[in-house]
């Protein structure tokens, strides 16, 4: 892929540990340098140590949105390539990362390819996965229940009731690991 020939260092910012620590690995297997962050304070130190050529940015983080990221990453000197994802997608928040300075918005779950894609991929190009790549279902639904799990700060029976299922059966869930990223 012509992603390794070019591949520099990229910052990954993310509150969700693993999705961050498997894109992470899958960048680093194509080639690239990779800089971590679990929250915007951890992206905006990183952006000040660490030249970076592109930049994964989650939208919704612990201590902030991922948009002050994008600002604050456009602001540079010389700004990195960004690619904002995000499991809560709006237009309006697509048209401001954009606006921002990002170069594609893509939805969770997002595959790396799909990710290496869109820093390629003119403003405005469509997100929407083609057919044979649509995640599945217990995908989705992994994701979700994570997402919720971090909402609910870890607690499982306040994501159970969130969710309005049984703790067992959640506990159940979040013992399954969904697919590989790649």
């Amino acid at each position: 892929m012509a992603a390794v020939a070019e591949a520099g260092r990229i910052l990954v910012v993310d509150d969700d540990e693993v999705f961050r620590q498997r894109l992470a690995r899958a960048l680093r297997d194509r080639g690239w340098t990779v800089v971590e962050a679990a929250d915007a304070s951890q992206a905006q130190a990183a952006l000040a140590s660490a030249t970076v050529s592109h930049a994964v940015i989650d939208l919704r983080l612990p201590d902030g949105s991922g948009l002050d990221v994008v600002r604050a990453a456009a602001a540079r000197a010389r700004p990195p390539r960004m690619v904002v994802l995000t499991g809560y997608g709006s237009i309006a928040t697509a048209l401001e990362a954009m606006k921002l300075g990002a170069v594609h918005y893509l939805t969770k779950p997002a595959r790396v390819d799909d990710i290496l894609a869109g820093f390629g991929a003119p403003a405005g190009a469509p997100t929407a996965p083609a057919p044979d790549d649509v995640p599945s279902l217990a995908r989705v639904e992994w994701e979700h229940i994570n997402r919720v799990m971090v909402d609910s700060g870890g607690n499982v029976s306040e994501a159970a009731r969130r969710l309005g299922m049984h703790r067992r059966s959640l506990q159940r869930k979040l013992a399954k690991r969904p697919g590989p990223l790649k």
